[in-house]
């Protein structure tokens, strides 16, 4: 049985952008890999396909508590299914529940940890998710913090913004490759690079530089227009929505800004998110 890799970040944090470029790198391919075929690279553990068919019966048939339960025998299952390391992607946060870990450590062999400014993801969270700035704040700030499921997914546990990030940034023994959204937008080559060589895969310059394009966020946005995009919420008018750094700036309020700061100081310092001019 081969391991799960992770691809794991917060929500609206780059994940997508992560998955689309991994797909093009191993594509290889004069076409940029298609948005809606991303599954055929990278699962998501939250499929519910994944938990109906271990549990051998209808979602809504089970509680939460029941469907919690279940995610180490998905993830093995995942494991097994494939030959090599699989890479999966994830919300959730490293956290046990009713002694049931959100992650299994026993199929896990390391992650890629997508991190992004919490002063502009709720600006991508509010979009995608149909809310206002300010619930979107309280959704970052609370501690009990979930996805709720939906017809083709099952909950996810986030916690709140700095939990998440500390979970798999600090966590015991895990081989974890950190990224920032920010220095991939400012140095793709550079910082996708780093995870082709964490990944062991050889590429040179110019492969980096062909799968950076496929992937692009004018690529990515493009492909969604024509086409649309499986994961888009039923809430926005489109998944990917600006791909830039700093929105926050035109678009908080001072309060919002320090419902934030109060709430996420610490973490935000360490990753060089904390606003000088507040």
């Amino acid at each position: 049985m081969a391991g799960i890799l992770w691809l794991a970040s917060y929500p609206k944090s780059g994940n997508t952008w992560l998955r689309a470029f991994l797909a093009n790198l191993f594509a290889n391919s004069n076409h940029a890999y298609n948005i809606n075929e991303l599954k055929h690279y990278s699962f998501g553990e939250m499929s519910s396909d994944l938990y109906e068919n271990i549990a051998g019966k209808p979602l809504d048939t089970l509680t939460d508590l029941d469907i919690y339960r279940l995610r180490p025998q998905v993830h093995r299952f995942i494991a097994s299914r494939r030959s090599e390391t699989a890479l999966v992607k994830t919300h959730n946060a490293i956290a046990t529940h009713e002694g049931v870990p959100a992650i299994t450590p026993d199929v896990t062999e390391g992650a890629i940890y997508m991190v992004r400014n919490p002063l502009d993801i709720v600006l991508s969270y509010a979009d995608h998710y149909g809310v206002d700035i300010d619930a979107a704040i309280s959704t970052l700030n609370s501690a009990d913090s979930i996805i709720r499921p939906s017809a083709s997914t099952v909950f996810q546990y986030l916690s709140d913004w700095s939990s998440h990030v500390q979970s798999w940034t600090r966590a015991p023994g895990l081989h974890c490759h950190v990224v920032r959204y920010e220095d991939l937008l400012a140095r793709p080559i550079d910082g996708f690079g780093d995870i082709a060589r964490y990944l062991g895969v050889k590429a040179t310059r110019g492969h980096l530089r062909h799968a950076v394009r496929n992937s692009s966020f004018k690529e990515l946005k493009r492909q969604e227009k024509r086409q649309g995009f499986v994961e888009k919420s039923r809430h926005a008018e489109a998944f990917f929505r600006k791909g830039k750094a700093n929105q926050w700036r035109d678009e908080l309020s001072r309060e919002q800004i320090e419902r934030i700061v109060e709430a996420h100081g610490e973490i935000m310092t360490e990753f060089g998110y904390l606003p000088r001019d507040r």
